[in-house]
């Protein structure tokens, strides 16, 4: 695993921006797993600043976002697919066609998930998986629980999830109570995967996901186990973490 500590947010995300920049200069026709949140922001930004220099082209580029909200269209200015658009995919000369987010208004939420995996399977995974990091350890929406679940899944959000994500709606009652998301085992998948975490408040769960046990109450820590982590983080995120190596 590569830690790099960045000072403050910015630099976070340019470092990050040029891991995934590196990727696709790499392999032009890479899979990109994608990720929402205000974390990746900064990151994307740099990217399309990048990508109308002429430094980094994403015309041959697929990627596949790791969740959406259950119940939200894709035109919801707080669904994940129109998060991508207005934050990444408007900007830069990705295909449309080549853009994956699992649907919210899916009748059959359980049969969506399965349509999902496949895509993702069919794809050959992500070349490169971005993840950001939640306060109680999930990645993508893979919440605390008994277990890793597997595959692409709905999940049930819980109570610290619905209070994180209540600023961006009018009260936490209209957040929604239900996602789609990739599995641990689907992220797993990925050859390469890259975490961002910024601020104190993910201080403790960089620290209990990369110093403490490997435990499906803490989701995070399973990427211990993959063979090509890379961390890029603020000081204030990594406090905890230097801490517990010092």
């Amino acid at each position: 695993m590569r830690i790099y500590c960045e000072k403050d947010y910015n630099a976070m995300s340019r470092r990050a921006a040029a891991i995934i920049a590196a990727q696709v200069v790499a392999k032009p026709d890479c899979v990109l797993g994608l990720a929402t949140g205000s974390t990746p922001v900064g990151a994307y930004k740099q990217l399309i600043e990048w990508n109308k220099q002429g430094d980094v082209s994403f015309a041959e580029v697929h990627s596949v976002n790791l969740d959406e909200y259950y119940g939200l269209a894709p035109e919801h200015d707080q669904s994940y697919r129109y998060f991508m658009q207005t934050n990444l995919f408007d900007h830069v000369d990705i295909a449309a066609e080549n853009t994956n987010v699992p649907s919210g208004l899916a009748d059959d939420p359980v049969a969506e998930c399965a349509r999902y995996e496949q895509v993702v399977a069919d794809l050959g995974y992500a070349d490169l998986q971005l993840l950001g990091l939640g306060r109680n350890g999930h990645i993508g929406f893979n919440e605390p629980c008994d277990h890793f679940p597997v595959a692409t899944h709905l999940v049930d959000l819980t109570e610290s999830t619905i209070d994180a994500n209540a600023r961006f709606f009018a009260s936490a009652d209209d957040v929604p109570k239900q996602a789609l998301t990739m599995g641990i085992g689907t992220i797993m998948k990925a050859r390469k995967i890259l975490i961002v975490a910024s601020g104190a408040d993910k201080a403790d769960a960089v620290q209990r996901a990369f110093a403490g046990p490997i435990t499906p109450e803490m989701p995070a820590s399973i990427l211990q186990l993959h063979p090509d982590v890379t961390l890029v983080a603020d000081e204030a995120a990594l406090s905890k973490l230097k801490e517990a190596n010092a």
